[in-house]
């Protein structure tokens, strides 16, 4: 009988546990499992690989640092036909990258080469994306840059957070893995090389990221808000009633407020609402302030007797 192929796995998040069970379910035998530590700071809100691997009786181990030599040692001892990487946070190196025979592939969360490095879903709701995707692709020293094995599309709709949009890429990733295994089991891929002039390379996002400059338009706030919307930490701003923590949004429709560009938030038709600096409007339907739940009852009662019942932003 002839010896299933093996393949390694570097994962962590959603991504990593449905492409880990992919692989389970393609017949790839997977001798070992490296993922991380759970970071106590961060919202643990995704499935962890850990506990897959546990229960399926895979090795896992955890290293601070992938690269170092005797963690390339262990793993190369196990002599893997493949390496396959899903939402792995630390990036691999020449020697460790040589180690497979027949290649390392990372599934990425944008349609490469857009939205190459970090959060690249985070980034593409930021700019108003209408698409995205999941992207697999041959790993290189250089991140996200790697030949193209597969992409499967995605829609962004208006008003989906980055959440949304998540969770829809990562039933892409599990349908572009799954389509592209047996060609790549078979050696049969057809790569496709990256035009890396037609995107660009993203960092990562930290909580202070998501400060709101009220001055921007109304879409481009609504985007933030969205992009940084629970589970992660939310958009925010600074105001003289506290922090404005907001959760989430949605447009107003109809055209800018002639001549009223001074960001102010007031309630309207019963609504809390935010004046943006385009003149145009976002209704809060979900925020806090100081982090307590703010609604148009509350707020009003906290502005009574200000000139028109309103803040600036």
């Amino acid at each position: 009988m002839p010896t299933r192929p093996s393949a390694v796995v570097f994962a962590y998040h959603n991504v990593g546990a449905r492409c880990l069970l992919t692989l389970l379910d393609g017949g790839v035998h997977i001798p070992l499992v490296v993922t991380h530590e759970d970071d106590p700071r961060e919202n643990i809100w995704f499935q962890r690989v850990a506990d897959i691997a546990h229960e399926r009786g895979i090795p896992t181990i955890t290293p601070e640092d992938v690269n170092a030599p005797e963690v390339v040692a262990k793993i190369a001892a196990l002599e893997p036909d493949f390496f396959f990487s899903f939402y792995f946070r630390q990036m691999m190196k020449a020697p460790l990258l040589a180690v497979p025979p027949r290649g390392a592939f990372n599934m990425h969360g944008s349609l490469l080469p857009k939205y190459r490095g970090r959060v690249p879903v985070n980034w593409a709701v930021i700019h108003g994306e209408t698409e995205t995707g999941a992207s697999l692709h041959e790993m290189v020293e250089k991140p996200d840059a790697g030949r193209l094995v597969d992409q499967q599309a995605v829609p962004i709709l208006a008003d989906d957070t980055a959440f949304d949009v998540f969770n829809k890429v990562t039933v892409a990733a599990e349908i572009c893995l799954h389509r592209a295994l047996p060609g790549l089991l078979a050696g049969t891929v057809a790569f496709q090389s990256q035009d890396l002039a037609r995107g660009s390379y993203f960092g990562g996002r930290k909580p202070e990221d998501g400060r709101i400059d009220w001055r921007n338009p109304a879409r481009s706030v609504h985007n933030l808000v969205r992009a940084v919307a629970p589970p992660y930490p939310g958009a925010f701003s600074d105001t003289e009633l506290g922090r404005l923590t907001v959760l989430r949004t949605l447009p107003v429709d109809g055209p800018a407020a002639a001549g009223e560009t001074v960001p102010a938030l007031a309630v309207e038709e019963g609504r809390l609402t935010a004046r943006c600096g385009d003149g145009r409007k976002l209704r809060l339907l979900a925020a806090q302030l100081d982090g307590s739940p703010l609604d148009a009852e509350r707020f009003s009662a906290l502005v009574s007797g200000k000139e028109h019942n309103s803040i600036r932003l």
